[in-house]
């Protein structure tokens, strides 16, 4: 509970924080510049001065479309940077000896109580890490069902419900990794929306509103795609981190004490 209404909490201010962060960048930098290009294009069109139209970043980026999927791009970034901060702490776990058995020494299942010790005097925060829960869930079993092939069973059980968790709190990123494109096509529809309610000018020889909303239409999409392919390969990455998190501590359980158990 303690670890969910903390994680809670820092998505919370992680998106408020994103929020704040990118609609100060557009009002300061992004808006103005885009809209003086804007109008510089358009006197030049109204000059009917002949002349290359630049394909400007601040122009691409403008739009509240774009600023919303930047927004939950630093979202799920956040997010998956603290899961990857956690694996990546919980992996330094497995190159401690958490257990001071000697090469060749059998664990009887009365050495169980005193192999515990010291990983219930870890910190609170690594106790609840995936290693020392195997670790000390395969001791007490050990101690009490003097059964190895349980003891295998039920560090099997703890990296498997461990790994399902994981799984179960990427649920957010996939959600804004699935929402940034849909924001996108958003604003493909309202910008073919506004271009099509000014068709009447463009009949008329105006083409500038028309150009103006498809780009809003066709830049939405292509910002709102490009982020989408970003997130989803960090999400991989974060993943692919997690999976082999669950595997090493298995391996480690195997390497560190299943092999030196014995029943006398």
């Amino acid at each position: 509970m303690k670890f969910k209404s903390s994680d809670f909490i820092f998505q919370l201010f992680a998106l408020l924080g994103a929020i704040i962060l990118v609609h100060a960048i557009y009002v300061a930098i992004i808006r103005p510049n885009a809209d003086a290009l804007i109008e510089e294009q358009l006197a030049r069109e109204a000059a009917g001065e002949t002349y290359v139209q630049q394909r400007s970043l601040y122009i691409v980026m403008r739009d509240y479309e774009q600023e919303a999927c930047f927004v939950l791009m630093l979202w799920a970034m956040a997010i998956m940077g603290l899961k990857a901060r956690r694996s990546m702490r919980e992996r330094q776990l497995l190159d401690k000896a958490l257990l001071n058995v000697s090469e060749g020494t059998p664990i009887l299942p009365e050495d169980a109580r005193d192999l515990s010790r010291p990983i219930q005097a870890l910190p609170e925060e690594e106790r609840n890490f995936l290693l020392p829960r195997a670790l000390l869930t395969a001791l007490q079993r050990f101690g009490s069902t003097k059964n190895v092939a349980a003891v295998s069973n039920s560090v099997k059980e703890v990296c498997d419900t461990e790994g399902d968790r994981l799984d179960s709190e990427l649920a957010m990123v996939r959600y804004i990794t699935w929402a940034i494109p849909s924001i996108g096509f958003i604003g493909t529809v309202r910008g073919i929306g506004e271009a099509l309610s000014q068709a009447h000018r463009a009949v008329e020889g105006d083409i500038a509103g028309v150009t103006v909303s498809l780009g809003v239409a066709f830049n939405s999409t292509f910002i709102a795609l490009v982020i989408s392919i970003v997130i989803m390969f960090f999400t991989h990455q974060l993943q692919l981190m997690q999976e082999r998190l669950v595997l090493d501590t298995q391996n480690y359980c195997d390497s560190n004490l299943l092999r030196f158990l014995k029943v006398s």
